[in-house]
């Protein structure tokens, strides 16, 4: 095979969008979708309608120039296999790389605590109102749960992660199958709100990191990265861009849609109830519809959605705190892992028997940090790093990134104040 005829074939190879890519696309959005999605209606509708269709239109431009800015940072590192860890030490140093990995803890961790409260809430709603059961005492019911799958990650972690990774798709359709079944319900009383124009764009503002934390695939995006780096070369640029783009209107159409499914099916006034009642939309659909197929499915896939999602972000957490401890502490490993095991179990349950507002927790504590790594330090490297130069996305996308980051964190800053 002559020069020319390989440039070609590898040129057709980049161009071409194969079934292996489209494999990446399911799972970069497999990894988004979870439980944060079945908070989503909740927040983005509660603005009304309108805000609710700007939220729409900038989801997918969000999600995609800000993965596929981090997708460029990881390809940027001088050795092929570096994950995030290693290319954010070779470009900040190791006082950035111990940053980072602080904040990237306090980015998984406080998850991990809504999770807590999200899997106790959606048990004691499907206990008290599907079985008719007398509420347990929340101390309680929060405590077996938390042990229980505490246990499976520590007991069980391979059998675990593949369990989790298997029902992704099984979510994926029966939340599209609820989507269609709710369109016979929707209503126009969202469409009857009179939209308050000047304030839209503060409740948008607001809503951002919760669009932040729902369509949030970063997990993946290291390893991802380092295998079209292997596939592609330098080329690989091309690759991650497409499929990151791919994934994100993936993830548009589905999550949208399922979004937009659900306000329609309620009242503003319902919202806000599921929001005060602190549980899942799909529980408080189950609460709302005589159907059996709402009121038992809607709480199980909830269920497992949230218990999938604990799993893989607490053994991210854990990982990340024993690496904390351990750059830190001259304790032995065995030491720290159990200590940060048993820090990360009791805070928990800890926060599970508070049972503060999920969706607040979402805001505060989860968003802000996601949005620092995601957003704004890729384009940072942008501008600080050499080998980042050639990586550069163009300046409106930098400047839309940048922006979607700061509004994710000062909308937080802004909450508590």
């Amino acid at each position: 095979m002559n020069t020319t005829t390989k440039v070609a074939s590898t040129t057709n190879a980049l161009s071409k969008f194969t079934y292996r890519d489209f494999t990446w696309c399911l799972s970069l959005f497999g990894t988004a979708v979870g439980a944060g999605v079945l908070f989503l209606p909740i927040k983005a509708g509660a603005g009304g309608f309108w805000p609710l269709i700007i939220l729409a239109l900038i989801a997918a431009p969000m999600t995609w120039f800000a993965h596929k800015s981090l997708a460029r940072f990881v390809l940027s590192a001088k050795n092929p296999q570096a994950d995030i860890t290693d290319t954010v030490e070779e470009h900040f140093g190791k006082n950035g790389a111990n940053l980072i990995t602080f904040a990237y803890f306090f980015a998984i961790y406080p998850i991990v605590l809504i999770y807590g409260v999200g899997i106790t809430n959606t048990l004691d709603s499907f206990l008290v109102n599907q079985l008719g059961f007398a509420p347990l005492e929340r101390w309680l019911l929060s405590g077996i749960l938390i042990t229980i799958m505490t246990a499976g990650v520590v007991f069980g972690k391979d059998l675990m992660l593949k369990a989790t990774s298997a029902m992704v798709y099984p979510l994926v359709f029966i939340l599209l199958a609820l989507s269609f079944y709710l369109i016979p319900s929707w209503n126009t009383s969202m469409l009857e709100v009179a939209p308050d124009w000047a304030s839209i764009p503060s409740t948008v503002w607001l809503a951002i990191p919760i669009i932040v934390f729902s369509f949030n695939h970063s997990p993946i995006i290291s390893q991802f990265a380092k295998e079209q780096r292997n596939q592609h070369g330098e080329d690989a640029v091309k690759k991650t861009d497409a499929i990151t783009g791919g994934a994100s209107i993936m993830l548009m159409g589905f999550v949208m849609f399922f979004v937009f499914s659900v306000v329609l099916s309620l009242s503003p006034s319902e919202l806000a109830m599921a929001k005060e009642q602190n549980i899942s939309v799909l529980s408080y659909l189950a609460n709302m519809y005589e159907s059996p197929l709402i009121s038992y499915m809607g709480p199980l896939v909830a269920f497992a959605a949230i218990t999938s999602s604990y799993f893989g972000h607490f053994l991210g957490a854990h990982e990340g705190l024993v690496g904390l401890v351990k750059s830190r502490s001259n304790m032995p490993v065995k030491h720290i892992e159990k200590a940060s095991l048993l820090f990360i179990v009791l805070t928990t349950w800890a926060v599970a028997i508070e049972n503060p507002s999920i969706l607040d927790m979402i805001e505060t504590m989860g968003a802000p940090m996601i949005a620092a790594i995601l957003f704004l330090m890729p384009v940072i490297a942008m501008q600080r790093v050499p080998s980042m130069h050639k990586y550069k996305t163009s300046v409106p996308v930098q400047i839309f990134t940048t922006i979607c980051g700061l509004a994710a964190i000062s909308s937080v800053i802004y909450g508590a104040l």
